[in-house]
């Protein structure tokens, strides 16, 4: 798939399933290939590890790099701190709320509050503790805007372009609606990956992001 796209562009995310197959090999094959590359793997720990963790992601020349906004201010802290003293530039950002969870899922899990009002909180949190911007839903990106400034970046999953399929994400957005709600970074996986032909499909995107 890799090999059918163009690295000037897009970027390509790197996440559990296929990180926990190929190991750093895949980030080296991709960064030959001339990708820049978000390793998602969504790190939340105690906050040593996670530090640990972050650095050794940006040491491989990682782009852009995540952790848990839920693992709290000392995890988020200490893994900034290490990225400023080691003199790494890989951006860091938090998650907030899983795009595949609705408000009755945080109920069970003891968060009382609605998706958007967690995501909020936790963008608060995530920027106070020196991350540079959050996942979150496109939903939830003109809020953040308000609250964090547009210089906070979004990264937005959930992205499914008109000729897609919504699968198993519950707070979803087209492409040009999600820019203009604020996104600044746009997440999309099977309408690329699981099509034909992956170049095509991103070719489609773009002309959907150039009639907005």
């Amino acid at each position: 798939m890799a090999d059918q796209l163009d690295p000037t562009r897009c970027r390509v995310k790197v996440g559990k399933e296929l990180f926990t197959r190929s190991g750093p090999a895949v980030l080296e094959a991709l960064h030959g290939r001339g990708f820049e590359v978000f390793l998602d793997l969504k790190f939340h720990d105690i906050p040593n590890t996670v530090a640990s963790a972050v650095q050794a992601a940006a040491e491989q020349g990682v782009w852009m790099v995540n952790v848990h906004a839920g693992g709290g201010r000392k995890m988020m802290q200490a893994a900034a701190e290490r990225l400023q003293t080691q003199r790494l530039q890989t951006h860091l950002i938090a998650v907030t709320v899983l795009t595949s969870m609705s408000a009755e899922d945080l109920d069970e899990v003891g968060v009382a509050a609605s998706p958007a009002e967690q995501v909020e909180r936790l963008a608060r949190l995530a920027q106070d503790s020196g991350m540079e911007g959050v996942v979150c839903s496109a939903q939830e990106a003109k809020a953040l805007n308000a609250c964090c400034g547009k210089g906070f970046l979004k990264v937005t999953p959930g992205i499914r372009p008109s000729f897609a399929a919504a699968n198993d994400q519950q707070r979803i957005m087209t492409p040009g609606a999600a820019m203009q709600a604020g996104s600044t970074h746009l997440v999309v996986g099977r309408p690329v990956t699981e099509a034909s032909d992956p170049m095509a499909a991103l070719a489609a995107i773009e002309a959907e992001l150039a009639e907005r």
